[in-house]
């Protein structure tokens, strides 16, 4: 199978596995804790299960790390890597601003990735040398150059655990022209469709991170941790467009 059909699956997958969380979309639907402390729903867990079934019978021998089942056939030379609903609370709440990631490695790198938001009607999908697309049309991030001029974002303005990393998102939004929390993976879509420069998570897990990285790289930006490290691994996130990539970092420091 080629890359394209790969990323016509993946797509149609993401899109599938939205539709099951629709229903109980903005009807009160209560979250559970799990150990870690995050929300899961039973929208989460059947949007997964969905995922993982249509996988399994397509690509038996493929790794499947999934937010609520963890992982399967660990070792395998490709991995789909699936969080149900990225935004959780955003979604119990009844906020549109959640999304399915999907997003598929090879040999431990993201070469494909699907950020599909249901309740908005928008999905941005990309994969490793095809760019990035938006409802059928090419997304790229935008040409901004000055901060001064840019709309940057993050998931939670709650940082204060993060230290150094708090202290960097407060120097990047003072230096910026618009700071805004539209976060979770809403932030890296706006980054790679231009509508944004700058997204940051000073915390993230795999499944949130290696969809939106095929993603903002793919629209033409730059995706690495708060270290500069090109990863998608590496417990935290930058998103953004090229011409700011060297001063965003600088401003935010290492983390």
């Amino acid at each position: 199978m080629t890359r394209a059909e790969l990323l016509d699956f993946a797509t149609d997958l993401a899109w599938r596995a939205g539709r099951v969380t629709l229903p109980y979309f903005q009807t009160g639907v209560s979250a559970e804790r799990k150990a870690d402390q995050t929300p899961v729903t039973v929208a989460d867990r059947a949007a997964e299960r969905l995922v993982r079934e249509a996988v399994g019978a397509r690509f038996p021998d493929d790794g499947i790390l999934g937010e609520e089942e963890g992982s399967l056939n660990p070792g395998a030379g490709r991995r789909w890597i699936v969080d149900p609903i990225d935004g959780t609370r955003s979604f119990v709440r009844g906020v549109p601003l959640y999304a399915v990631l999907l997003a598929l490695e090879e040999e431990g790198e993201p070469v494909l990735g699907v950020v599909h938001f249901p309740a908005l009607g928008e999905t941005v999908y990309a994969a490793a040398g095809l760019g990035c697309w938006v409802n059928g049309r090419p997304a790229r991030v935008s040409s901004v150059d000055r901060l001064e001029d840019a709309c940057v974002i993050t998931s939670d303005a709650k940082l204060a655990a993060h230290g150094a990393r708090a202290e960097g998102w407060a120097r990047l939004a003072a230096a910026a022209d618009v700071a805004r929390t539209w976060g979770d993976a809403y932030g890296y879509a706006l980054v790679a469709t231009g509508r944004a420069e700058a997204m940051v998570d000073a915390e993230m897990q795999v499944w949130d991170a290696a969809a939106v990285a095929v993603v903002v790289r793919e629209a033409g930006g730059v995706f690495t941790d708060w270290a500069g490290s090109a990863t998608h691994a590496g417990g935290c996130g930058v998103g953004t467009n090229a011409a700011l990539a060297d001063r965003v970092r600088r401003t935010l420091g290492a983390g």
